[in-house]
């Protein structure tokens, strides 16, 4: 597992739910298939409306047109992010479109499951509401050893809950990949 992670952030704000991370309109796409799976990444996070991204202006677009991968790879997030139903899709879509971590003070159950058990992107839960200190487009930096973000833009280090339990699994790269090195199933 990746201990440190560097990237710009893209700030969310509470309740970001999985249709509007990944719009029902987009699940027609296959995932086995390399060209039709980059169409999750150029829709990820395309149902969010402006106001509730607490972006600059609402009108920063997670996907520059034409592209299927973000130049933000850090998602700052409110309270109950993932909410709404359990599709798979929606951790998946966000690591296609390059997230490699989602930073918020709360998940919905299921999404959270689904990212740690699909080895999507490490989720990781903040100690104080950072998405109201944190803007879009700032440089930050992520240990995972000292359990802290560092927001370089601003000089500012954050402290960040410990992943606890799911730390193995997200080591191994996935549930299935932890259950092998963990004898459960076979190798």
């Amino acid at each position: 597992m990746q201990e440190n992670f560097e990237g710009r952030a893209y700030v969310l704000g509470n309740n970001i739910d999985t249709d509007q991370i990944i719009p029902a309109a987009h699940l027609v796409y296959s995932l086995s298939d390399p060209e039709e799976r980059k169409n999750y990444g150029k829709y990820s996070l395309s149902g969010v409306p402006a106001e509730a991204a607490g972006l600059p202006k609402g009108n920063t677009p997670f996907i520059d047109d034409g592209q299927w991968q973000s130049q933000y790879s850090i998602i700052i997030g409110g309270k109950n992010f993932g909410c709404g139903s359990s599709r798979e899709h929606a951790p998946a879509c966000m690591e296609i479109a390059g997230v490699q971590a989602v930073v918020a003070e709360s998940y919905a159950r299921i999404f959270y499951r689904n990212s740690v058990d699909g080895g999507f992107f490490v989720p990781l839960e903040c100690e104080e509401p950072l998405a109201e200190q944190i803007a879009t487009g700032d440089e930050l930096a992520i240990d995972l050893k000292e359990n802290t973000l560092t927001n370089r833009t601003q000089n500012k280090t954050y402290k960040l809950k410990p992943l606890g339990d799911v730390k193995d699994i997200i080591e191994a790269g996935n549930i299935f990949e932890y259950a092998k090195k963990a004898g459960l199933i076979p190798a």
